[in-house]
């Protein structure tokens, strides 16, 4: 008996909705890590892309467990020496909140091209209102 592998014309990809609001941040980011990697499918196959497209709203609004909104840190570096920056969560929440869900996500994917590739169908928006309302995504409940 062969193994199917899907053609990458043959994979069918759908848009999903998530709204963040009042959700934990990890329930969040392994629910949509699952479905970008596509392996609610049952063609997953782990050297393809057959994930889906998936949209977060309201990150702005999205929970925070413990004392983490005190004590989580983000970091980033510039590259230079001494350019590390570290940021914590209250602050980026006030200036850049799709930040965390973004990087809580991209944390789950693989750390690989690949992995790079289904971030890239990672949609994540501060507010309700999202620009994909052509895609006709389907609302998830978490």
């Amino acid at each position: 008996m062969k193994t199917a592998i899907p053609s990458p014309g043959a994979i069918e990809r759908h848009w999903h909705l998530i709204d963040a609001e009042g959700v934990v941040l990890g329930r969040i980011a392994s629910k949509a890590a699952m479905l970008l990697q596509g392996k609610h499918k049952p063609a997953y196959t782990p050297f393809l892309d057959t994930g889906d497209h998936v949209v977060v709203v309201n990150a702005a609004k999205v929970r925070l467990t413990g004392r983490k909104e005190e004590q989580k840190i983000y970091r980033r570096h510039s590259g230079y020496p001494g350019g590390l920056k570290e940021t914590g969560a209250r602050v980026v929440r006030e200036t850049r909140p799709q930040r965390m869900v973004e990087e809580a996500i991209q944390g789950m994917l693989p750390k690989t091209k690949l992995g790079k590739q289904m971030y890239r169908k990672l949609k994540v928006y501060a507010g309700p209102k999202h620009p994909h309302e052509a895609q006709k995504p389907t609302a998830l409940a978490i």
